[in-house]
């Protein structure tokens, strides 16, 4: 994907972006807020980081069909945040520790996520520098929630 929008669109979409990181700074917020809500903060921290995986894989398969020339492992790529997301969703479904286990993976599959961008090429420098921005950002965000809740834990 290459950047062709000007300069003041770009800035648009970059505000946009870290607008992205909204939900789960509040998400974080609720939660040491520390009364009954802190359970819906982890939960909605999840699903907030779940989605935003699955919608990245959403990008690369965009990406890859945008540009005839991708590798084939890239579609391989584009399914796997959406597997990796119902995956870290079965724990709860079968009563086991949650979601500060899934919280933890999820954060470190989103704040590597870039590395993927890089091996496909799809993006100029300013594209890899807002993905790693919001990458690390919700990576970072959702590892804190994560860790805030496990020392919450009795």
């Amino acid at each position: 994907m290459t950047n062709d929008t000007t300069p003041n669109t770009f800035r648009r979409v970059q505000w946009l972006g870290y607008a992205g990181l909204l939900p789960q700074f509040l998400a974080v917020i609720l939660f040491v807020r520390g009364d009954e809500a802190g359970w819906i903060a982890l939960a909605g921290g999840f699903a907030y980081s779940a989605l935003i995986f699955s919608f990245l894989g959403g990008v690369w398969w965009g990406q890859a069909l945008a540009k005839p020339d991708a590798p084939s492992w890239s579609y391989v790529a584009a399914v796997l945040p959406s597997l990796i997301g119902v995956a870290l969703f079965i724990p709860w479904t079968l009563g086991w520790a949650w979601p500060e286990p899934s919280l933890l993976w999820l954060g470190i599959f989103i704040a590597l996520s870039p590395l993927v961008d890089r091996q496909l090429d799809f993006g100029d420098a300013a594209w890899m520098r807002l993905r790693w921005h919001l990458s690390l950002g919700l990576g970072s965000l959702t590892l804190v929630l994560a860790l805030l809740g496990l020392n919450a834990r009795p």
